[in-house]
C-alpha cells in the first residue's frame, strides 16, 4: 500500500492522543489546555522569548558550573596553603634551633674552631 497524503482541511479525520492521564506530561497537557496555540505549529510571535528563556537557562548552568570548579580551586588552594603554612613553621623551628649559640659552637667544633673564653674587649676612641 503507498502512502496517502491525509487531507489537512478534513478535520474529522483528527487523532487525539491517547493518555491515561498519568504521566506529567498528560497533566501538563491538561493544566495549560496548550492544544488551540499549536494547531497551525509553533507561533513565531513567541519564539524571542522563549530563545531568551533558553539563553538565561544556559547562563544559569554555566554560572551554577563555574561556581563549583571556583569552590573546588578554592578548597585545593586552602589545602595546600595549609601544607605550606605546616612546612614553613617546621622549616623555621628548625632554623631557631640550629642558629642557637650551642648548636653553632658544636657544628664549628669539627672544623676546628672553639668558643672564646675570654670576653672582647672594648676599645676606646681616647688612645693617647
Amino acid at each position: 500500500m503507498a502512502n496517502q497524503l491525509k487531507d489537512p482541511k478534513n478535520t474529522s479525520q483528527k487523532e487525539t492522543p491517547k493518555t491515561d492521564g498519568k504521566g506529567i506530561f498528560s497533566m501538563i497537557s491538561t493544566t495549560f489546555r496548550l492544544d488551540g496555540v499549536f494547531d497551525n505549529g509553533v507561533p513565531i510571535q513567541y519564539m524571542p522569548k522563549i530563545i531568551w528563556v533558553v539563553v538565561l537557562i544556559i547562563l544559569y548552568i554555566a554560572n551554577a558550573h563555574y561556581t563549583e570548579k571556583t569552590v573546588r580551586k578554592i578548597d585545593a588552594l586552602k589545602f595546600e596553603v595549609e601544607e605550606l603554612r605546616t612546612e614553613f613553621t617546621t622549616l623555621k623551628a628548625s632554623y631557631m634551633f640550629e642558629s642557637k649559640q650551642s648548636e653553632v659552637a658544636k657544628k664549628m667544633a669539627t672544623y676546628g674552631l672553639v668558643e672564646s673564653k675570654n670576653p672582647p674587649l672594648k676599645v676606646d676612641g681616647d688612645v693617647e
